[in-house]
């Protein structure tokens, strides 16, 4: 999911003056964590089209895939928070590198069994290290574009952070989709492919010029502090709703919305499980580039009409059985979803003093994954007791109605 740094940004060691070679380095460097930084974004959605496959194959209930799916959020978690923020003072590449390494050997977890217990350790072995990575990524490539063009500004920076990571995202489960639908072992290919990928990122990572001043004094550890302006509290709580409710319909469709598709449409492809995702993410990162110039207050009612409708629509597919509703639907969502947290991250640094913005913002990243994992289990659990059309139902209505509580507060704002 798209995620800013928590941390608070840390002087990069280089002063404005150009030095012989130096922006060449650093400007190859801005590249070569870009595309580390999608690949590890695309790794870590590569499940999502296999779920359907590993409920085939070894009959896993909705509710086992809804809690293989949450403990990846829980690991995203606990690494923010825990050292998603130390890169500040221990260096960039110093924590990316061994972050990206945690991909890989995620991927060897998923390579040695199907069981739930060694699905459910690779997940948060890959949560930990994305969670060090989408801190980390986007503070080295902000430093490495100001190293390369010191007089530049900073969109084309925000710009490439954020593609690559919704970007990422929408690629890897289509390529993971496609092996899984036209090469032999469909539950061990991906892996391996993936895994591949990752070894070459982690020997690029090794290649970029650090970007932190190693000879400054460490200061003591101690985790990511989570604070609430206390005067603007109102306007606060409904950007992390506004957040948590755009988590809740990403995390849909990484999930469970492959089994709504192989299942209650009744189109098993591996590779439609995969396009579903693809274009879900693909319209979540187009719109919060689109309207990356509108202001904070039209990004969120954007992103709350077009989820609350998006999800309607979804729900619709699945119960009048139409693909093409579901497919157009779940577009629409994806657009909502992805404005709407672009939306709520600018109304968040707004509302933050710079002192304490890294606080602020992670108060709004715990509402965010709390969305991530809340719905989707409670969707999961539901399955056991009603139909998943009826669950569905059940999660779209809620989900509107939080929509709209999130409009009215925030029309009332000042």
């Amino acid at each position: 999911m798209s995620v800013t740094s928590v941390a608070r940004p840390a002087g990069p060691r280089h002063s404005r003056r150009q030095q012989p070679g130096r922006g060449t380095r650093h400007g190859a460097g801005f590249w070569l964590i870009a595309v580390t930084f999608m690949t590890a974004m695309a790794y870590s959605g590569a499940p999502t089209p296999l779920w359907a496959v590993y409920q085939q194959h070894d009959h896993f209930s909705t509710l086992t895939v809804t809690l293989a799916f949450a403990v990846y959020a829980v690991g995203v978690l606990a690494s923010l928070f825990l050292v998603g923020h130390i890169s500040d003072w221990a260096g960039r590449r110093r924590m990316l590198l061994p972050a990206v390494l945690l991909e890989a050997v995620s991927a060897v977890i998923f390579l040695t069994s199907t069981s739930l217990p060694v699905l459910i350790t690779a997940r948060i072995v890959s949560g930990l290290g994305i969670g060090m990575i989408t801190a980390t990524a986007t503070a080295y490539l902000a430093e490495l574009h100001l190293a390369a063009r010191p007089d530049a500004s900073r969109t084309r920076a925000d710009l490439v952070a954020t593609a690559a990571n919704l970007g990422g995202l929408a690629m890897g489960p289509p390529v993971s989709g496609l092996l899984a639908e036209f090469v032999p072992q469909p539950l061990r290919t991906p892996y391996l492919v993936f895994l591949g990928l990752l070894l070459l990122s982690a020997v690029g990572v090794a290649l970029v010029p650090e970007t932190v001043d190693m000879t400054q004094a460490r200061p003591p550890y101690k985790p990511q502090r989570v604070s609430v302006p206390a005067s603007s509290r109102s306007t606060y709580f409904a950007a992390s709703a506004a957040a948590f409710a755009a988590f809740s319909v990403l995390g849909l469709f990484t999930s469970l919305a492959p089994g709504f598709v192989a299942g209650t449409l009744h189109h098993p492809s591996r590779a439609l499980a995969g396009l579903v995702a693809f274009l879900v993410f693909g319209a979540a990162a187009t719109t919060q580039m689109v309207f990356v110039r509108i202001a904070a207050e039209r990004q969120l009612v954007i992103g709350l009409a077009l989820m609350s409708v998006g999800i309607a629509g979804v729900t619709a597919g699945v119960w009048l059985t139409s693909l093409a509703v579901f497919l157009t639907a779940g577009i629409v969502a994806g657009a909502g979803a992805g404005v709407l947290f672009k939306g709520a991250v600018t109304t968040t640094v707004s509302l933050a003093p710079v002192r304490s913005r890294g606080e602020v913002l992670a108060g709004l990243f715990l509402a965010a994954y709390i969305g991530l994992v809340v719905p989707v289990v409670g969707i999961g659990v539901a399955t056991q007791f009603v139909t998943d059309r009826t669950a569905l139902l059940g999660f779209a209505v809620v989900l509107v109605s939080l929509d709209a509580t999130i409009a009215t507060r925030l029309l009332r704002r000042p």
